[in-house]
């Protein structure tokens, strides 16, 4: 049996060559699976939420989107604000929802299903942030372990915004029909 010269992606519906490049629609960026398999209900309902891959490219665009929002907000807002002194813990309670944002941010402007590309990216962000924050500490203290608590509190509301980012971009869950 011959091969299909077109394959439509089920995620966007763009008309595909048949040679797909690793499998993947060329639009989307949704991977396409084996045509002759097809999933039950019950499956695709399950595999809705799943990651498939690690993308570099958007690990690229997390850490970018999660450097320029950590440095303007903790570092440069202080700077052209001097009212706001975001040192040691105020830096760092400052920083957990900039994490939450820049998650939710990349979930809801990357193709396909991306939860661990921005946990990834603040994650390395928030090791370099905790040391500067920790170094600059003169009146709002904290011990150490409290930096690496709060970059780990960071980094788990990076998953949770990617997360709410994913699902507002998929829309609605579909009905399930009994």
């Amino acid at each position: 049996m011959a091969q299909p010269k077109h394959i439509i992606c089920p995620s966007c519906g763009f008309k595909n060559a048949t040679p797909l490049p690793n499998n993947r629609c060329v639009s989307c960026g949704a991977k396409i699976d084996d045509i002759k398999r097809t999933l039950s209900r019950q499956e695709e309902l399950e595999r809705r939420y799943q990651q498939e891959g690690f993308s570099l490219m958007w690990f690229g665009v997390s850490m970018v989107i999660m450097g320029v929002l950590t440095a303007a907000l903790v570092v440069g807002l202080p700077i052209v604000v001097p009212m706001l002194d975001f040192e040691g813990s105020a830096g760092m309670v400052v920083a957990i929802p900039v994490w939450f944002v820049g998650g939710m941010l990349v979930g809801l402007i990357s193709p396909g299903k991306t939860f661990i590309e921005p946990v990834v990216a603040s994650f390395l962000i928030a090791m370099p942030t905790a040391f500067l924050l920790f170094g600059s500490q003169t009146v709002k203290t904290m011990p150490a372990f409290m930096y690496a608590l709060m970059s780990a509190v960071g980094v788990l509301f990076t998953l949770i915004g990617a997360y709410i980012g994913e699902r507002i971009q998929m829309g609605p869950p579909p009905k399930v029909a009994e």
